[in-house]
């Protein structure tokens, strides 16, 4: 059976306050506060979303809840925003029907969040391919400049949105985005000229100011101290959280995705620095003749600078300063503005001037994000608008505001009512009328065109005479004094006159959300939005790229003399527009609500959220939805999880779901006035009876557990008895075989036995049988042996006989020969003894001769010798007479030194000849000789290894001395530290392994790199959800890092290495490494990165070296450590490194264990 899910599974509290017993304002409360205790932030009226600010990051915005609320019914899961916005997409996508989703709230409860929310999820739930993601990244990219320019930090929000945004977003047929148009409405341009205690200027100020670099500061003639601005306020100027400097880098990533060009980025910079140079711009006063006050400006520093900016004329500007045009028909009066119309008028161009260049840029966006005009589009509208305001002092913002609160209201409730109409009749349920506050009359008072608050402000406006607050106020009197939901002292109704709550200067509207006191002072200078006509001529007159779009009003050729529009004429024709525009699509609404004042998580404020339910109208909007049926349900879920209550229906129900139901709930005797049938659904009405059939349904529930838990058991048991049983058959078999085989091999061996006996007894037989036999044979052969001896010796002898016969003659003869030839030798030596005699006597005479005359010759040598010996000894004696006083006192010393000389002219002599080699890596050196020698010994080897490693230096080139200084590098930092480092010492750094200027594969990714590419190479991404990794080129320049898909080359992501914080790596001899990104920049929207790389010691050691040398940039930490964090988008995973056993191989894996770890595994023999 399919297990299905359902809002009112595991609920904590009550997930849809239309299902709240007893419906009160205190349970209402309550049942919010025990959800947010519980981490529960969402909450649903219906198909309406309570959003509570949780003030901290919670685990529920993850890519798998996007995937688990994905085409998913609505009430099928707990109540998130994700469920609204797929509800919406797919009603959109599905049934060609155009929706809108409204967030409102009040401050700092989160409206901005929400949206940002809503649209992520529709990005990711939409197609896929390289226009739409690049739509898509557009569409989002837009909120961080808007938010830059329109938000502000407030008392009650450090992100608040000081502007109305709505966003239509276009889509084609099959649902994916093809772009969007945004509007804006009512930015508070006061904030430019002056903030409230504890609150700061436009976001944009304190960014460009903290995060430009000096050469930017220095072209727009700014300094970074905040204090020197009279715009920023200083008690504000840091805020806890909010990097302004990394806010200000993903402004600027983010106008590039949009599609700023950098010098349209540059021209807006120009005019933020104009705005803040006009701050300082001060008046003095100055006497004329006629009496009159005339106002000059006392340091023209400032203004200098500020004309240099937008290039006009510094005379024209001060002249606008100083005089006013009034032109009236034919005729021209100039009038001298004195020091607080001098003041006046430099406020209202800088509010004009930065709430018209806000408009350009939401311009500018629509430009780059809107569709092309084909054919009919499905549209989402977001809604993003500033909620209900009652602050201590409410002026003409909070009015407009609250004025346009009341009209959302207006709208929710008819359009709650007629969707509630629309499905009863589309049931066949009937209908009937529910009474509600209906808040037109209060729209009627502000907007009404003849005697509306603002018809009679811009009356007011635009008479002749003296206007002025005090004027408006007394004309509110007179024609408002009866109107039940307007309060002023000085109305003509004297029930006020004792209300000291309410002072003279003001008036009290009856809000539906509330009573709501407004201050009348300013309301009719910031309803005229007065600039004057010089100022507008004089921005036109500019040089500045932008001037002429912003002032188009300025154009000398098209003077128009007629008054403009006023600020509420302008924003109530807006509202009406909006409103036109949201009665054509389908509401989807989120209430946002803020739990406490402190921006401070697990703090549930009573008080105030029970303020924000009254005037978010919640507790109408759930009367409204009960004021009918209850709850309402498909029949198909509504009988595949009651059936169980009914024996007809389980386990199967073979008919029509719908007779299902009717035999379930007559089984079940729920009375007939407590349900209906419509044509798709059942309508229950009183929340009891729902919770009725929950509490049978989990009591049969725990039933069915109980019998299904019995079964189990009896078939577990079951089974092992089998089992068992088996497995005793099993023993018992193969002992019985183990027994027989015993007895079978006892047997075998006896057997074995019996047969060698008989069989050693048989061949023993035998062999004594062979021995006589063989014994009979011998005796033969040796009787005959004996008998042919005996014949052969006997022949033998007689043959002997006859030999020595022959042999005696032959003797003889023999020595008679030799008798005869000793004799004739005996005659031949003779005759040559007497020949030798003579030759012997003859040799001796001339041997006698020749000694005699050898003798002679050696005593004449042997004298003249002598004489040299006797004549060397003497002149030896007289010079050793003649020098024996010099030789005994310096004979020691000559001796030594001629002997040390020697000895080590041998040593030198003897040391060129064993001299090592030149590489300064060679350690062996000669062995010394001696030992006084010691010390020359180790300075020459000192010595010749600093000149030889001179001689090796100097045969560097600038890239062979690049590379050992970045080997050097690595060893400082990876050596006794990582695994890999050992095996990476012999290996070159080349930089470039993908010769990505060379291979034509990519051509057109090198041509997007404006900078020289110091490593390319293709590493791995890891996917955290997995743990496998997708190949990616990596590109490392001087001041980014680049990742980019290996087959098309697309860029997949671009961080700046300022955004780089540091680079964790394991102590193991694998190839991770992890990105981590700083906090808040463009570049970790997504997440740090996990990559692997076969040349990790290179690209770790050229990103410390350039981020180094980075002039914007902090030197980069690495972090060896064996287990280390990654973020990703909004989760943080432990990345832990072990190491492998031989069952994983040779290779490194990376597993996911949990949501929150991921293990890598490393061989020991990696």
């Amino acid at each position: 059976m399919e297990v299905k899910t359902s809002l009112l599974d595991n609920m904590i509290g009550v997930g849809d306050m239309v299902l709240l017993e007893p419906l009160s304002e205190d349970s209402f409360i309550a049942n919010l506060r025990n959800r947010f205790d519980h981490n529960e932030i969402y909450t649903y009226i219906g198909s309406v979303v309570i959003s509570m600010n949780p003030y901290r990051s919670l685990p529920i915005f993850t890519p798998e809840k996007v995937e688990e609320y994905r085409n998913r019914n609505f009430y099928e899961l707990s109540p998130h925003i994700y469920a609204l916005a797929d509800e919406a997409y797919r009603s959109l996508r599905d049934q060609d029907k155009d929706q809108c989703i409204l967030i409102t709230g009040e401050s700092g409860a989160g409206k901005t969040e929400a949206s940002k929310l809503v649209m992520s999820y529709v990005a990711a739930v939409c197609g896929k391919g390289q226009e739409v993601n690049k739509v898509k990244e557009q569409l989002l990219q837009s909120n961080p400049v808007l938010e830059a320019f329109g938000n502000a930090k407030t008392v009650r929000n450090d992100n608040s949105s000081r502007f109305g945004k709505y966003m239509d977003i276009e889509f084609d047929f099959k649902g994916d985005p093809l772009g969007g148009v945004i509007s804006n409405y009512l930015l508070e341009k006061s904030r430019v000229v002056k903030q409230p205690r504890g609150e700061r200027n436009f976001h944009i100020f304190y960014q460009l100011l903290s995060g430009a670099s000096d050469d930017t500061l220095k072209k727009l003639k700014l300094d970074r101290d905040f204090s020197k601005y009279n715009y920023l306020s200083l008690d504000s100027a840091a805020v806890n959280g909010l990097d302004d400097a990394a806010n200000f880098r993903t402004v600027r990533n983010a106008m590039q995705i949009v599609g700023f060009m950098e010098d349209e980025v540059q021209s807006v910079l120009e005019l933020v620095a104009a705005v803040l140079k006009l701050g300082n711009i001060e008046f003095k006063p100055e006497s004329r003749c006629n009496g009159n006050d005339e106002s000059r400006i006392k340091d023209k520093n400032d203004l200098k600078e500020m004309c240099e900016l937008l290039g006009t004329e510094q005379t024209v500007l001060e002249r606008a300063f100083s005089y006013r045009t009034v032109e009236a028909k034919q005729e021209k009066v100039c009038t001298t503005l004195n020091v607080a119309q001098a003041y006046y008028a430099r406020d209202a161009l800088a509010k004009n001037l930065y709430s018209r260049l806000f408009s350009w840029l939401v311009t500018r966006i629509n430009e780059s994000i809107k569709a092309a005009p084909k054919s009919r589009h499905k549209v989402m509208g977001v809604l993003d608008i500033y909620g209900f305001e009652i602050f201590e002092e409410n002026s003409f913002e909070q009015f407009i505001i609250n004025y346009c609160n009341e009209k959302l209201q207006q709208i929710f409730i008819e359009l709650t009512l007629r969707e509630e109409q629309e499905e009863y009749i589309r049931e066949g349920i009937e209908w009937t009328n529910i009474e509600y506050f209906n808040n037109a009359i209060i729209c009627d008072l502000i907007e009404n065109h003849q005697n509306g608050i603002l018809a009679m402000l811009d009356e007011e406006c635009l008479r002749p005479g003296t206007v002025t607050d005090e004027t408006f106020l007394d004309k509110l009197n007179t024609i408002c004094a009866e109107h039940l939901h307007f309060e002023s002292r000085l109305s003509k109704s004297s029930k006020f006159l004792t209300d000291h709550s309410l002072p003279h200067n003001c008036f009290r509207i009856q809000h539906y959300a509330g009573k709501v006191l407004y201050r009348a002072e300013g309301f009719v200078d910031k309803n005229n939005d007065l600039l004057y006509r010089d100022l507008s001529q004089a921005m036109y007159k500019a040089n500045h790229s932008l001037m002429k779009q912003l002032f188009p009003e300025g154009n000398p050729a098209k003077v128009n003399l007629k008054r403009p529009p006023t600020a509420g004429f302008q924003f109530r024709h807006s509202v009406g527009t909006l409103m036109r525009n949201l009665q054509t699509k389908n509401p989807n609404y989120i209430r946002c609500i803020k739990p406490n004042d402190k921006k401070a998580s697990h703090i549930f404020t009573d008080s105030l959220v029970c303020h924000q339910v009254r005037y978010l109208g919640l507790m109408e909007n759930v009367r409204v939805r009960r004021a009918g049926y209850a709850f309402r349900q498909a029949y198909e879920p509504c009988l595949e999880r009651y059936k169980m209550l009914c024996k007809r229906t389980w386990p199967h129900w073979r008919g029509p779901a719908r007779e299902g139901v009717e035999v379930l709930m007559a089984d079940l005797t729920v009375p007939t006035e407590e349900f209906s049938y419509g044509r798709s659904k059942v309508f229950i009405r009183n929340p009891r009876t729902l919770f009725s059939l929950e509490e049978r349904r989990r009591q049969c529930l725990q039933d069915l557990a109980t019998l299904i838990q019995k079964i189990y058991r009896g078939w577990k048991c079951r089974s092992h008895f089998l089992l068992l049983k088996k497995s005793q058959i099993v023993v018992a078999a193969w002992f019985r075989r183990y027994a027989q085989q015993n007895k079978y091999k006892r047997i075998k061996s006896a057997t074995t036995v019996v047969q060698s006996y008989t069989r050693g007894w048989q061949a023993r037989k035998l062999l004594r049988e062979l021995k006589y036999q063989k014994r009979c044979e011998e005796a033969v052969t040796t009787i005959s042996a004996y008998w042919h001896g005996t014949q052969a010796r006997m022949e033998l002898r007689r043959l002997k006989q006859e030999a020595r016969n022959i042999h005696a003659v032959t003797v003889i003869w023999a020595y008679w020969q030799g008798t005869k030839a000793r004799r004739e030798l005996r005659q031949l030596k003779e005759e040559a003894r007497n020949k030798h005699a003579v030759s012997v006597i003859w040799a001796g005479w001339q041997g006698t001769k020749a000694r005699r005359e050898l003798r002679r010759l050696k005593e004449e040598a042997r004298r003249k010798h002598a004489v040299a010996v006797i004549w060397a000894y003497w002149k030896g004696l007289k010079v050793r007479r003649e020098y024996r006083k010099f030789f005994r006192a310096n004979a020691g010393k000559k001796i030594y030194n001629f002997t040390i000389q020697r000895i080590m002219q041998k040593y030198f002599l003897g040391l060129k000849s064993t001299m090592p080699s030149m590489s300064p890596i060679d350690k062996s050196w000669p062995v010394k000789p001696y030992l006084f020698l010691d010390g020359v010994h180790s300075d020459l080897r000192r010595i010749f290894h600093l000149w030889r490693c001179k001689k090796y230096r100097s045969e560097f080139t600038e890239e062979k001395k690049a590379v050992f200084e970045e080997k050097l590098e690595a060893s400082e930092i990876f050596k006794d530290k990582k695994a890999l480092y050992a095996s990476s010492v012999s290996q070159p750094f080349i930089g470039d392994y993908l010769e990505i200027s060379k291979n034509p594969k990519y051509q057109k990714l090198n041509s997007a790199m404006d900078e020289k590419v110091l490593l390319a190479d293709v590493v791995n991404k890891i996917n955290r959800a997995n743990g496998k990794g997708t190949a990616r080129i990596f590109l490392l320049t001087k001041n980014s890092v680049v990742l980019a898909d290996q087959k098309t080359g697309q860029v997949k992501a671009s961080v700046p290495l300022p955004d780089l914080t540091s680079v964790s790596v394991s102590t193991q001899s694998d190839g991770f490494f992890a990105l981590k990104l700083k906090e808040g920049s463009a570049s970790a929207i997504k997440g740090d990165f996990l990559l692997s790389s076969e040349h990790l010691i290179e690209i770790i050691t050229k990103l410390h070296r350039t981020g180094a040398t980075a002039a914007d940039s902090e030197q980069l930490n690495i972090d060896i450590s064996d287990e280390f964090l990654v973020q990703f988008k909004h989760d943080k995973v432990c990345v832990k490194f072990i190491q492998g056993g031989p069952k994983n191989g040779n290779s490194v894996s990376c597993k996911r264990k949990n949501n929150r770890l991921l293990e890598v595994s490393v061989p020991s023999t990696v």
